[in-house]
Formats: structure tokens, C-alpha cells, sequence
């Protein structure tokens, strides 16, 4: 398994999601998200597999200023500019992912 988590240091859920691969030995890649963001490639394709509207925080102060963008590529494009935006935590297993605190999905990953 190749696990990369995408968070926030002071998420309470990314390190909720830190610990639990932890506790099953399972070596993570962390990535602080609003220090290094997302690549638009990275991002395309958690978009993929979970949907844009999962990848995005709408408890943020700036959730308006995105939710009536026109279109899925302006959003997206939003995203990659301010990474801040992004619910944490996304995690990652090749093609796979998951946004937020998912055990039940992980458990399928081993």
C-alpha cells in the first residue's frame, strides 16, 4: 500500500486518520496541504474518485466565493490556487480516495 494523506497539522480528523495507519503499521506519506497544496493533477484525480463536491470544505469562511463559480474546472481551479479550501483529510492509495475521517474504507484497502 502506498498511503499519502493530505491534511492540515492542526485537523483534528487528519490526525485521527494519521493514527489509525499508525496503529496498523501502515507507512503514510503526510503532506501538509495548506503549506504545499495540491498538484491539479493530484487533485484531478481524487475529483475522480470521490466527486468534486466532497473535495470541498464548506464549513470555510471563503465556501461562498467558490460555491457559485461557474462550472466543475473554475472550482477546481480555485482549489489548486487556495488549497485552504480542500476538507481534510484527503488520502490517497493509487488510483483510490478518500476525503474525511473513513476507517470502513480503509479496512478495504489492506
Amino acid at each position: 500500500m502506498n498511503i499519502q494523506i493530505y491534511g492540515k497539522t492542526k485537523c483534528f480528523d487528519t490526525k485521527k486518520a494519521q493514527r489509525w495507519f499508525k496503529e496498523r503499521r501502515v507507512k503514510v506519506q503526510f503532506i501538509d496541504i495548506e503549506r504545499y497544496g495540491m498538484s491539479r493533477g493530484e487533485l484531478t484525480s481524487v475529483k475522480n474518485a470521490v466527486g468534486l463536491t466532497a473535495l470541498i470544505n464548506e464549513n470555510d469562511q471563503d465556501y461562498p466565493l467558490i460555491k457559485y463559480l461557474a462550472g466543475d474546472e473554475a472550482k477546481l481551479e480555485n482549489l489548486v490556487e487556495d488549497p485552504y479550501l480542500i476538507k481534510t483529510p484527503v488520502v490517497r492509495n493509487g488510483k483510490k480516495a478518500t476525503v474525511g475521517y473513513q476507517p470502513d474504507v480503509w479496512k478495504d484497502w489492506e
